[in-house]
């Protein structure tokens, strides 16, 4: 489905800030994440920009009015992406519309607490040598999100499927979720609900790649940054409530066990193919189904609906229609 045509920037001065916000038919979710950064934004030299993932819907006309009625057009303003090219093509849209030497990508489903935009700000100022932070996510309450991670390899994937602890304690350099709670760099990747990137990770190793519709373009751009010599980092004194789940159905389907949809794997198969190679991938998909068997053995798997299937699925990039913000 095509939209309308994209805007570019009109502003030729190299913003210290550009926020960039997704939306894919959540217009209400956005708009409260607007609130939530109104007062933290200084439109001398920071701005945002809502893309609009080619919703289909009144959805950026209603954030636009919402923009105007609120008086936030100095800092605010919204980019209709032409197609919807899923998560990584629609941060690349709002990249591409903005001139900023740090990059913010901001999920939809975010409350941005008081605070937060001056603390990351401040710790890049204060430790060059980090080119990509990310803050604490949090639950509406304020409980700990686990948002900093290790990379997914081949091992991994036996490990997801399995669902056996035992496992994780015989490999715990392989286990995904990595549980931090002080200031720490060096990290792997962190989640993308809320990034900031300087414009020279960028430079250096090009926007998120397209070829992922949604999903793993994190950890993907992470690991290309660290391995172009980039530090990515964690700060826990920013806090960003995440609602999870908000704009995509794909957590709340791996909760319940239901199956996930095909763009998932590809953008699964695309990724251990592009770091572990087409080799890599097969041994990933074999180590899964090793793991789902021994799972099995103790009736608890950690697989959804199907996916001893969908692993399978090829990393042949498709557009798709369904959601496109994480």
């Amino acid at each position: 489905m095509e939209c309308s045509i994209n805007q570019p920037d009109t502003n030729p001065d190299m913003l210290d800030l550009a926020v960039i916000v997704l939306n894919y038919k959540t217009p209400e979710l956005v708009v409260d994440c607007l609130r939530s950064l109104d007062g933290q934004i200084d439109a001398t030299n920071q701005g945002v920009v809502v893309v609009d993932n080619c919703s289909g819907d009144d959805s950026a006309a209603q954030i636009e009015s919402t923009i105007e009625s609120n008086g936030w057009g100095g800092w605010a303003r919204v980019v209709r992406s032409p197609v919807n090219g899923g998560f990584a093509a629609g941060n690349n849209v709002g990249i591409k519309a903005s001139h900023a030497k740090v990059y913010m990508l901001l999920n939809s489903d975010t409350i941005v607490r008081d605070g937060a935009i001056e603390t990351l700000m401040r710790t890049l100022d204060e430790h060059r040598e980090i080119g990509m932070l990310g803050p604490q996510l949090e639950w509406p309450d304020g409980k700990h999100q686990t948002s900093t991670f290790r990379y997914r390899t081949p091992i991994t994937e036996m490990l997801y499927a399995s669902n056996l602890g035992v496992l994780d304690r015989l490999f715990p350099n392989s286990v995904v979720a990595r549980e931090l709670h002080d200031f720490t760099t060096g990290i792997d990747w962190a989640s993308f609900a809320c990034m900031t990137i300087r414009r020279e990770v960028i430079d250096s190793v090009g926007l998120l790649d397209e070829d992922y519709f949604m999903y793993f373009e994190d950890m993907a751009m992470c690991r290309k940054a660290t391995n172009a010599g980039f530090v990515i980092a964690y700060q826990p004194e920013a806090h960003v409530v995440h609602l999870r789940g908000g704009s995509s159905p794909v957590k709340e389907q791996t909760k319940q066990r239901k199956r996930r949809p095909a763009y998932y794997y590809a953008a699964r198969s695309h990724y251990l193919r592009t770091f572990y190679g087409t080799i890599g991938r097969i041994l990933g998909n074999l180590l899964w189904m090793f793991g789902w068997m021994l799972g099995a053995l103790r009736g608890r798997t950690g697989a959804v609906e199907h996916e001893w299937i969908d692993i399978w699925e090829s990393p042949q990039h498709t557009v798709q229609t369904g959601d496109a913000d994480e």
